[in-house]
């Protein structure tokens, strides 16, 4: 949910991180496309109820960046990190979940998922025309306030309070996750039971293609221009999310800066992995992971996918390399040569 709104739409017209690979159907499908949270969303929606359908879940998306966004300065998070340090805020469903989600990965990833980056996120700026590369002594200082363990949940009173001021959550790495299973609900809703949502990389593949066989999604080529994919995979209503460094970033002195930042170190992550690809039954799961199991980097990322059942994983390395966990062996579909394929991990 960061950057310029002019600037991201054009750009991601150009940059979606995973897209679908074109196919046949028997059944004209309503496709709709716009620009909410900070990226551009399109909608491949197939059935009578398509267009009904495709008009909530867009409203159900709006809805949802009103809350969360913290680029609004009315929406539930902003005032939320205004209060930081003086008072809780009580938030609506959607946000607190989101919350307590983001709290239980960070815990679960040993902090590498931390919503409290907002501030070393501002620090440097990317996507906006204020980046940069901020000095080791501002990145000290903003570190001193990124801490997952300040976030105090009140479930009782659905109230979320910053322990200290000057921290700030940005739900950027998990909330278009949650939007997408929230589009999902609302399709389903609809009698909808074959349908592509891509939220900007987030991809939810809802039931098969119309013909009754599995989707076949493609993995963007991470070293290679954008749409150009370095293999396939099929899935079966499945969430795919892509987290890589190719996503937002700028050059300063021949160094990528991207956007993925180590709350360790208040650097983007840099531990030999340029792209990491979730698949899952929801989307939330696959948004938090893709982002903290790139932080962590090949060894402890595959650790922790292999660790919760019913997710899967692409991981592809600065050299080449890609590593795919057992689940998906079966279903993807390497087309590029230039990589190697490390089967026997």
């Amino acid at each position: 949910m960061q950057g310029s709104r002019k600037k991201w739409y054009v750009l991601l017209l150009l940059t979606l991180s995973i897209f679908l690979i074109s196919c046949k159907s028997d059944s004209k499908p309503t496709q709709k496309e716009t620009y909410l949270m900070g990226t551009v969303i399109q909608f491949k929606v197939y059935g009578k109820n398509a267009e009904k359908a495709t008009d909530e879940a867009i409203k159900r998306v709006s809805e949802i960046e009103k809350k969360m966004s913290v680029n609004i300065e009315t929406s539930e998070v902003s005032k939320l990190n205004a209060k930081a340090g003086v008072s809780g805020e009580k938030l609506n469903a959607d946000t607190y979940s989101v919350i307590e989600k983001s709290i239980f990965y960070s815990k679960l990833s040993g902090g590498a998922l931390d919503a409290t980056i907002e501030p070393i996120v501002k620090l440097w700026g990317i996507g906006t025309d204020k980046e940069r590369v901020p000095l080791k002594t501002e990145i000290n200082e903003k570190l001193k306030d990124v801490n997952y363990k300040d976030i105090i949940l009140d479930k009782k009173n659905s109230t979320v309070k910053l322990r200290r001021t000057n921290q700030a959550i940005d739900l950027g790495a998990i909330a278009k996750g949650y939007t997408a299973d929230e589009v999902k609900k609302v399709l389903l809703n609809n009698k909808i039971s074959s349908a592509i949502i891509n939220l900007g990389g987030n991809v939810y593949a809802l039931g098969n293609k119309t013909d009754g066989t599995s989707w076949n999604i493609g993995i963007q080529n991470p070293l290679s221009t954008r749409g150009e994919y370095l293999g396939t995979i099929n899935v079966t209503d499945k969430s795919i999310v892509t987290s890589g460094n190719y996503e937002r970033f700028f050059i300063k002195d021949g160094i990528r800066y991207h956007h993925i930042f180590d709350p360790k170190n208040g650097y983007p992550a840099n531990k030999g992995l340029i792209s990491t690809t979730i698949v899952s039954d929801k989307s939330i799961d696959g948004d938090a992971l893709s982002t903290s199991t790139y932080i962590l980097g090949l060894d402890k990322g595959l650790k922790l996918v292999e660790s919760i059942k019913g997710v899967e994983a692409i991981f592809i390395t600065n050299d080449k390399k890609i590593y795919v966990t057992p689940g998906l062996k079966g279903s993807f579909d390497l087309t590029n040569k230039e990589f190697t394929y490390e089967k026997g991990r």
